[in-house]
């Protein structure tokens, strides 16, 4: 018996990231990426790869949702798990990103993520929340959880990002 290999494409499509620098050195974190919601300004490129969209926005907390793509899989039949690592890792970063000044950025230093469950098509959306668990001059900790719509945990992590000045 033959295999038939089905070849799939995906194209998708970005803005040029570097008015998101020059945005970050003129307002808070809070303020871009509020505008980053409200689609005043683009979503960063890896959110157009991966196909994640902002929810919710507030000080200290990112709420991003991610729906499975089949582009996502590796070779058993799941989405990556890379995926849900890059997912955490933004919606963390995005909710430390949320408690600075403008010229302030941050870098994570370490990221710790624990898989739960296997996700599939069948999972129709994911809800990511990112919440700062403890900011200090230097050093942030934050925290984050994704789960399907009936609230079932696929995977959570924590986050430390080193904080330093834009200029």
């Amino acid at each position: 018996m033959t295999e038939v290999h089905v070849i799939r494409r995906r194209e998708f499509c970005w803005e040029d990231p570097a008015s998101l620098g020059a945005a970050s050195r003129e307002i808070s974190g809070l303020e871009l990426l509020q505008d980053m919601l409200a689609e005043r300004r683009p979503a960063a490129p890896i959110m157009s790869l991966l196909g994640m969209a902002f929810a919710e926005i507030s000080h200290g907390l990112v709420v991003m949702s991610l729906t499975p793509q089949e582009c996502q899989y590796n070779m058993l039949g799941t989405v990556h798990g890379g995926v849900m690592a890059t997912l955490l890792d933004s919606v963390m970063g995005c909710a430390v990103h949320s408690t600075l000044p403008a010229r302030g950025g941050y870098s994570t230093v370490e990221i710790k993520v624990n898989y739960v469950r296997p996700i599939t098509l069948e999972v129709n959306s994911l809800r990511a929340e990112g919440r700062v668990l403890h900011a200090g001059r230097r050093i942030v900790t934050a925290e984050g959880a994704v789960r399907d719509s009936t609230n079932r945990l696929y995977a959570h992590g924590t986050s430390t990002c080193l904080l330093f000045d834009l200029d």
